[in-house]
């Protein structure tokens, strides 16, 4: 995580800006007087969303954990390869 000063932020918004975006990188914004906050685009902050909602989900994560156990003893669903071409638009 990079961490800069608040002054070096408002210096630097557009640049900041854009790492966070381009680079999905999280910037931690200190503050003297102040809580600090954090820098982090919006496509970054919707996927942390979702991960929560899954992690929340007790339903979503039983299922995961059922599929892992079925993948581990690699006897879970396989496609034919008729349904592998459908799936890839072949």
């Amino acid at each position: 995580m990079l961490e800069l000063s608040v002054n070096k932020f408002r210096a630097n918004i557009k640049g900041v800006v854009d790492k966070a975006i381009e680079e999905h990188q999280v910037i931690r914004i200190n503050r003297r007087s102040g809580k600090d906050f954090i820098v982090i685009s919006a496509e970054d902050w919707e996927r942390e969303q979702e991960t929560l909602y899954v992690l929340r989900n007790k339903s979503l994560m039983s299922q995961i954990a059922e599929s892992l156990v079925t993948f581990e003893k690699d006897n879970g669903y396989k496609p034919t390869q008729e349904q592998l071409d459908a799936i890839n638009n072949i």
